[in-house]
């Protein structure tokens, strides 16, 4: 472990900003790139004290900032298991961050190990990853920095997406136990999902092609390389068509395109060319959402958000555990945000029969949730989400004897899906393999998805405010609790529309609020989002 004074001399080259304050969020930190540096020094420090306190495995490192603009950057630590950071340990990686001095930093850094009677010589292990951002090289090597000084063993995994980092992390963890969960490389990661994407789909035929958007980032190159462990088209295999992967211009990221683009404007990137009735995905800039859609042969965009893919996926996992004989011995349930269509929430109580449990935004939320079910399901509707299965779920889905050939075989397609799916996070690789099997199985188009159940028109809006701090929400960030009486005046505008809701929450990852409005129709949609928009806008000076 370093000493106080190697610490001090090597935090002296990275300076704080005097006039910014740093906050470790959902997504980590993330900002400006330009304004990082001291910030991954600082999260490189933490690193190497998280992984000596849990004695020495491994914790991850991601640098991305996932969705946000090229000039943007973020940092953000993985735990042992491929989870987000213990959200104990977030106050202190926002109290090293802020420390205003570098003698003040040595001195929150040496409280965390007398606080958390962290052993000097225990050996401290971290790997970590970064986007295609241009910034990302510059910031690795602070992120290093750190690590050297900790006298910290690290690897660097050059590119990946972020929950290929999840998942390597996870592996290595767990690599010589009953928990092994795979092959602790990127390779590996591309294997298990190939073996298990041809067991699931027990010999069934894909219904044509996917048009995937990523989003011209790191997704890209990553999707490209796992379409060389699938089996072609010409043997029976997906065929999927990449667009928006160039990475060779950094200022292309996220530019009209990606999912966050498509959520938010309710359209297909300029740059899809897809066909009617053509299913099309877009990810985000590090691949850890997907959303679908298409455009029906009337020419009308229809998107199949994170909302469609969790009834999708609960429905399928519902009817397979059923037809396995574990449908007494499981229980699947939905996990959802605020941001969840009204329809969609109805849509698994009414007719699928299954508990929705709502949560604070945030993937932290979500997946604590899922783990008290069996089978929990969570996808935040911006395209966030996966499937957690209990140790208990998947012991007895690995044990369960079939009693009929039609029993083996949903069994044998549950056991695949335990692997295809990426339980550490969201990852859009793995949701995008996952929605393909199921259509398969299905034998739907994205025409009959859409049909399940009609969406009530919304709107997600960001408003730029002073300060959004000032707003706090209550009730699953369903309702503000601060600024008073602004609540009342959300109320009282959703009461004129039928089907209305409306909430505000400050945003996690950017300096505004987000309003999020539905209803009845598109116009009164468009009009309840401009009402609210407003009066966040007014409360926020």
């Amino acid at each position: 472990m370093a000493d106080k004074e190697a610490i001090v001399a090597a935090s002296a080259r990275f300076t704080k900003p005097t006039d910014r304050t740093f906050q470790y969020g959902t997504a980590g930190f993330r900002m400006k790139a330009n304004l990082l540096d001291s910030v991954v020094f600082r999260v490189g420090l933490l690193a190497a004290l998280r992984s000596r306190k849990l004695n020495g495995q491994t914790i991850g490192v991601m640098i991305t900032a996932s969705h946000n603009p090229p000039d943007d950057n973020g940092v953000k630590l993985v735990d042992p298991m491929g989870e987000m950071l213990e959200e104990s340990w977030e106050a202190e990686a926002t109290a090293l961050a802020n420390a205003p001095t570098d003698q003040d930093l040595v001195e929150i850094y040496t409280r965390l190990i007398d606080e958390c009677q962290i052993k000097p010589d225990t050996k401290a292990n971290v790997i970590f990853a970064r986007d295609t951002r241009a910034s990302g090289a510059h910031l690795v090597a602070l992120l290093t920095e750190a690590l050297k000084v900790t006298k910290t063993d690290y690897t660097d995994y050059k590119l990946l997406t972020t929950p290929q980092l999840h998942y390597i992390t996870r592996c290595l963890n767990t690599k010589g136990t009953i928990y092994e969960y795979g092959e602790p490389t990127e390779q590996g990661y591309y294997e298990k999902l190939a073996s298990s994407l041809k067991t699931a789909m027990q010999g069934r035929k894909f219904n044509g092609s996917v048009t995937v958007d990523c989003a011209n980032g790191v997704g890209g190159p990553k999707l490209l390389e796992l379409i060389k462990y699938l089996p072609s088209p010409s043997e029976g295999g997906l065929e999927i068509r990449v667009v928006n992967d160039d990475v060779v211009k950094p200022e292309r990221l996220n530019h009209q395109c990606g999912a966050d683009f498509v959520k938010t404007n309710q359209r297909a990137p300029p740059s899809s060319y897809a066909s009617p009735l053509t299913r099309c995905a877009s990810l985000d800039g590090d691949a850890d959402r997907i959303i679908y859609y298409f455009n029906d042969s009337d020419g009308s965009f229809r998107l199949l958000d994170g909302d469609r893919i969790a009834t999708l996926v609960a429905l399928f996992i519902g009817d397979l555990s059923r037809s396995a004989g574990l449908g007494e011995k499981l229980k699947v349930g939905v996990v959802q945000t605020a941001y969840a269509n009204g329809a969609a929430t109805a849509y698994v109580t009414q007719d699928l029969r299954l508990p929705v449990v709502c949560t604070a935004t945030g993937v932290k939320h979500l997946h604590h949730a899922a783990t008290k079910f069996d089978v929990g399901v969570y996808f935040e509707a911006n395209g966030h989400g996966t499937v957690v299965f209990s140790e208990l779920a998947l012991k007895r889905i690995g044990k369960s004897e079939p009693h009929s050939p039609a029993q083996s075989s949903a069994l044998e397609t549950l056991r695949a899906l335990t692997a295809l799916i990426n339980q550490t996070v969201g990852d859009a690789l793995s949701d995008l393999l996952l929605v393909e099997v199921i259509l398969a199985h299905k034998g739907w188009g994205p025409k009959e998805w859409d049909l399940t159940y009609t969406d009530l028109p919304n709107r997600l809006v960001p408003v730029e405010v002073a300060d959004r701090s000032i707003f706090k929400a209550v009730d699953a960030e369903r309702r503000l609790e601060s600024p008073p009486g602004v609540q009342a005046q959300i109320d009282a505008a959703v009461g004129k529309f039928k089907n209305g809701r409306s909430f505000a929450r400050a945003s996690g990852t950017e300096d505004a609020v987000r309003v999020y409005a539905e209803a009845a129709t598109r116009s009164e949609t468009e009009d309840l989002a401009q009402k609210v928009s407003t009066i966040v806008r007014q409360a926020g000076g």
